[in-house]
């Protein structure tokens, strides 16, 4: 390719092939480039005194004097430089296609002039040959030739103009230099991607861009991608602050991202780009994007929750941001080493984040310990926090990208500081511990997910957490509706709305106070009206002993300002409630935060929040219910109409567009369009085709290739080879004796034991099975760690045995987590949800499962209720206790008559069947002799008979797969966007707020 050609690649197909007659000049041999930078430009350029002489270079018939184009060269008027002026049209990218057309043709720019306006340019050039001096006029000839091709071309269909903005501290001159600057979006094309993930190479990661191995292929296509993220990120807070929308802000102390790579590339539309630009330099871009590691920024369901929700809140375009903790190692990396849970650190930020942007510049100070005092200011009474100990929360930008939109929102993580880095002095006196202290009791803060609360100082590092978490996030946002808004404080409900996810980051409900009345010098009752309408809280449990609290004493050591608001919101309330109640001490007592009991004193975090908040919702119809009726009865009561329900959902971009491309591409031809992976309801039109034998027969084709690729990522994790035309039967989820494994292992063992009894003939009829189960324990969760024994234990029996062989197989996953996540469900044709009746709040992993077309073995608990109304409880395999039943059945499960085949099974356990007979004996106790809380010996018949049910039926092929397809036609209730537009519609009063499309002018003033 010629230099010139070169020089017009990135110009439109039309201005390339109109080059065919111009004369190629001598350029040197062209290489793999960045995007051109544009020259500086300035005003105007040093004009020294002369008689102003135009000479236009071409012939009388050239074209670059008709029309709108006009191209002149002055080689006399400058000392040092050819004068090269255009007149033409503008459009996008222009200003850069033509710096680079002069870079290819070997044309040194030194300075340019850039006036005229969005419709047309006016602009000089001063150049010089690369070799030193003027151009010569053959020189100048061959940049007026291919100037015109260029300038009349049009747009490129490459070239996306970004939108127009109100200029934010700049002169209106220096709001039209830096747009034509950037005027346009990066290119998409293969060419252009190639270009910029071989300049990260180099630049970014000081490689060698002819020799670099797969990981840093990996970071270098990363960094190209979060380049095109960066772009819309600036767009979108820029469009936002012109606008100045009410924000969301979501409060999480978890957020489970998952890999980044291919969802970014999915997000932005462009993944098919990437993969021809890597193949293309020899890479496989799923063998990079394998190569990501998780984000270690949560554990279960409600981290994952929270990054769904952030998918939606993007894709819906509404001005949120989601706050969280930047930890350094996660809660932990799980391994199994000889059966047994090990804690290990996750040390997913060993080679850096691609994804993140520090932003060093974003910091703030955060107090613990120390005293308050009395101070008289104006005449107003302040109080003054004198704290013992402060630390520096940096801020961690993650861009969020929508799905169909420009839009691209923010999630910010903090990491813990110390103010005082380094103590020289104490380093100059020998004490070297001492010159550290500080840096690491900082770090600590952010090291860790939910460190282990056994001991008095796990208990203060989590709420020291929690406190530096929301008391950053609070600063931030305060500083940000202050920027906007200087003079007023009544706007502030208008504009800002925090979530709360769950009980953890309720301490900014103080913390909000303290900031208003400490630093803002507002009084309480202003104060106090702002909070209750800027806070809605979500509740994620029904387990009174999963409410959060703390000790008084804790909270007024590590907070003692925060323990002084609590106590008068505290005083205040209780007033309210005389007021209804009278003086019913008992009731008070009851819904007093600060719980007296046993001469100790705690704060009630869900309650704080439930006061302060002017929203509380559940997560599912039956579990907001079941608040109402129980742990937040009294609250209820007082304040109905604060209670309503928010069924959870997730997002069908991740959890089935992207990790089940397969399936995607057969929904998306029998129903025509992909409309469905915005509008997921789209997916009742499948029941259409349930019956179908030839979609069918497709239908359980998508289902065998990916069951091929979780056998293949299970030999990977354990090395144990399964079957892969055995049934899928899988349970995934955090190990917890409510969610009861311990039903599910003891299912299998009765199982094993039937198949070992069989005959030969009796075998050939066995539906074969592999059952999969994973998930991590609390490390304080000794029972959990006992069950995770259990399963491996059996496992190793199981898998062992040769009268068993290909029939039955069970495999405990270690490490489960996202990406392993997006392997397994797609695999699956049966997951257990088989929790307790009443005690989970919703789950949305069987949300995950039945989108992808595995059938539900549940009880009516969480959303599996609602999953039954929407697919037909003939599409799912309901079981067990009911909610309203288990008050009773646990009061009368002591005269229990428990069922043979549970006795037999508990019999095997504790005769050291499966070994270590004295470690699980605890296990056995709890669900016999120690009163079955879990009701597990209550529901086992109807377990092990539901699952026989679920043999029989696998049999029958046709009957299953018309029960997957009608579990996917029915999941269009449970997506994250019909969650969030609920919230924002009726809990945030939040409006989306777009930015404009490419090419559209944005509208200028606020809404």
């Amino acid at each position: 390719m010629s230099s010139l050609l070169r020089g017009l690649a990135s110009a439109p197909v039309a201005a390339r092939a109109s080059t065919q007659n111009v004369p190629t000049p001598v350029a040197p041999a062209p290489v793999l480039r960045g995007r051109a930078a544009a020259p500086a430009r300035r005003v105007s350029a040093p004009q020294p005194e002369r008689r102003t002489v135009l000479s236009q270079v071409a012939a009388p018939e050239s074209p670059a004097t008709a029309g709108d184009v006009n191209i002149t060269v002055d080689n006399t008027g400058d000392a040092n430089y050819t004068v090269i002026s255009v007149q033409a049209a503008n459009k996008p990218g222009l200003l850069t296609s033509i710096t680079a057309l002069f870079r290819d043709l070997a044309v040194d720019v030194g300075k340019a002039v850039v006036e005229g306006d969005e419709a047309k340019i006016n602009d000089k050039f001063y150049v010089r040959a690369l070799s030193g001096g003027k151009l010569s006029s053959e020189k100048a000839a061959d940049a007026v030739r291919a100037l015109d091709v260029l300038l009349r071309s049009k747009p490129s269909s490459t070239d996306v103009s970004r939108p127009k903005f109100e200029a934010q501290g700049q002169s209106q001159s220096g709001k039209a230099r830096l747009y034509t600057l950037m005027d346009t979006y990066m290119k998409n094309d293969v060419l252009s991607i190639q270009e910029d993930i071989v300049n990260h190479v180099e630049y970014t990661m000081a490689r060698s861009r002819v020799n670099f191995d797969n990981f840093e292929a990996y970071q270098a296509t990363s960094f190209s991608l979060r380049d095109r993220l960066i772009e819309r990120w600036n767009d979108t807070q820029t469009w936002f602050k012109e606008k100045d929308p009410k924000r969301v802000y979501y409060l999480s102390m978890e957020f489970l991202m998952g890999r980044s790579l291919l969802n970014t590339l999915y997000n932005l539309d462009i993944k098919e780009a990437y993969a021809e630009a890597l193949k293309e330099l020899g890479y496989d871009l799923e063998t990079l994007a394998e190569l990501e590691r998780d984000a270690a920024l949560g554990n279960g369901g409600l981290g994952r929750l929270a990054a769904c929700f952030l998918d939606s809140m993007a894709t819906l375009n509404l001005p949120a941001w989601g706050y969280g903790i930047r930890y350094q190692y996660g809660m932990f990396r799980q391994t199994i080493q000889n059966g047994f849970q090990h804690e290990q650190p996750d040390y997913w930020l060993t080679f850096g984040n691609p994804w993140e942007i520090e932003r060093l510049i974003v910091q703030y100070p955060i107090k613990f310990y120390g005293h308050v005092s009395v101070i008289n200011e104006d005449g107003k009474q302040l109080f003054r926090w004198n704290a013992g100990e402060t630390v520096t929360a940096v801020a961690y930008d993650n861009p969020i990208p929508g799905f169909g939109t420009r839009n691209c929102i923010n999630l910010r993580l903090w990491a813990a500081k110390p103010a005082k880095e380094f103590d020289l002095e104490a380093f100059n006196t020998g004490d070297y511990v001492a010159a550290i202290l500080s840096k690491q009791r900082a770090e600590t803060l952010s090291s860790v997910l939910y460190p282990d609360d056994r001991t008095y100082e796990g208990k203060e590092l989590r709420l020291k957490q929690q406190h530096f978490f929301v008391s950053a996030t609070i600063q931030d946002c305060v500083r940000r509706f202050r920027d906007a808004h200087p003079d007023s404080w009544d706007e502030f409900p208008d504009k800002v709305a925090f979530q709360l996810n769950d009980t953890h980051p309720t301490i900014a409900v103080a913390e909000l106070m303290r900031v208003l009345m400490d630093e803002h010098k507002m009084g309480w009752t202003k104060s106090w009206e702002i909070c209750t309408k800027v806070f809605a809280f979500t509740n994620h449990t029904v387990l009174p002993e999963a409410l959060e609290r703390w000790p008084v004493p804790l909270i007024e050591k590590l907070l003692p300002r925060h323990m002084q608001i609590i106590y008068d919101i505290n005083w205040r309330f209780l007033q309210t409630v005389r007021n209804k109640y009278g003086d019913d001490w008992e009731r008070i007592s009851r819904m007093s935060i600060i719980e007296e009991a046993n001469g100790e004193k705690f704060v009630r975090m869900a309650y704080l929040a439930v006061v302060a908040s002017h929203s509380v919702n559940g997560v599912a119809a039956i579990h907001s219910e079941i608040i109402k009726d129980t742990i937040f009865k009294e609250f209820y009561d007082l304040w109905p109409q604060k209670f309503q329900n928010k069924t959870n959902g997730v997002t069908q971009r991740r959890w089935l567009a992207f990790c089940n491309p397969p399936l995607r591409e057969l929904i998306t031809s029998k129903l025509g369009n992909d409309d469905w992976i915005l509008h997921l309801d789209n997916l009742r039109e499948l029941r259409k085709h349930a019956d179908d034998p030839a979609f069918q027969e497709q239908w359980r084709a998508v289902k065998q290739s990916a069951k091929v690729k979780a056998a293949a990522l299970i030999q990977r994790l354990t090395g144990v080879k399964v079957n892969t035309n055995a049934m899928f039967d899988i349970q995934v989820k955090r190990i917890h004796e409510y969610k009861r494994q311990l039903l599910n292992v003891m299912g299998i063992i009765y199982r094993y034991d039937q198949i070992k009894k069989m005959t030969p003939a009796q075998r050939k009829e066995v539906v074969p099975r592999v059952c999969v189960i994973g998930g991590k324990a609390a490390p304080g969760y000794e029972m959990a760690k006992r069950i995770i024994k259990l399963v491996c234990a059996v496992g190793d029996k199981i898998n062992s045995d040769p009268d068993v062989g290909d029939l039955l197989k069970l495999i405990f996953v270690p490490d489960y987590n996202v990406s392993s996540a997006e392997v397994l469900i797609p695999a699956t044709e049966l997951s257990q949800h088989i929790s307790t009746a009443g005690t989970e709040a919703s789950g949305t992993s069987n949300m995950k499962f039945t989108m992808n077309g595995s059938l539900i073995i549940g009880t009516l608990d969480g959303a599996n209720v609602e999953i039954a109304e929407e697919i037909g409880d003939e599409n799912i395999f309901i079981f067990g206790a009911k909610a309203h039943e288990v008050s009773r059945l646990r009061a009368e499960r002591r005269n229990l008559r428990t069922d043979d085949r549970f006795n037999h099974v508990v019999n095997m356990i504790r005769s050291g069947y499966f070994g270590w007979e004295d470690y699980f004996g605890p296990v056995m106790d709890a669900i016999t002799t120690g009163g079955d809380y879990y009701l597990v010996a209550n529901d086992f018949p109807a377990y092990v008979d539901m699952q026989a049910k679920a043999d029989a039926l696998y049999k029958n092929k046709a009957a299953w797969t018309r029960m997957s397809i009608m579990g996917t036609a029915g999941s269009g209730k449970f997506s994250t966007d019909r969650t969030i537009d609920e919230y924002a519609k009726e809990i945030w009063h939040a409006e989306p707020c777009a930015v404009p499309q490419p090419g559209a002018k944005a509208a200028t003033g606020s809404q």
